[in-house]
């Protein structure tokens, strides 16, 4: 049986040059900037072993603040671009959009669920929903969760 993994969090000052290559292949192959591991790893300047000996072992911590992500549900009116307005306020605001859950209209109205990265927004969550239910189409808003 194997051992259960056991985690550190480590300035990446003190560690070998080799963890930030890994790090930065996967980041490579992930956004598409390389085709496939063979690649990244010459684009980060790493060899393939290196890179297939520490992928699975080596991770960037997300160090977003918690309590930054916030789910919420509007429901709209069905007309050509009102959600489109909702996003444009919400970029207004500094939200970054994670999810976007738009379900069938039922009676004219759209229910919508939403999910955004609220951290580097310039309105606070009160705010946000006030300009929300100012938008022409918008029928409610109201948070369901954060986290």
């Amino acid at each position: 049986m194997a051992d259960k993994p056991q985690y550190l969090l480590v300035d990446t000052k003190v560690l070998p040059e080799v963890f930030q290559k890994v790090i930065l292949a996967k980041e490579l192959m992930a956004t598409g900037r390389a085709k496939n591991a063979s690649d990244a790893a010459k684009s980060a300047g790493l060899s393939r072993s290196a890179f297939y000996k520490y992928k699975d072992c080596v991770h960037r911590v997300d160090n977003k603040t918690p309590g930054s992500i916030c789910n919420f549900y509007v429901s709209l009116e069905d007309r050509l671009g009102v959600l489109s307005q909702v996003i444009n306020e919400l970029y207004s605001m500094g939200a970054s959009i994670l999810t976007i859950n738009q379900n069938i209209p039922v009676d004219q109205v759209a229910p919508v669920s939403i999910a955004i990265r609220s951290d580097s927004m310039v309105v606070d969550e009160a705010e946000m929903f006030e300009r929300l239910l100012q938008i022409d189409g918008v029928v409610t808003a109201k948070r369901i969760a954060t986290r």
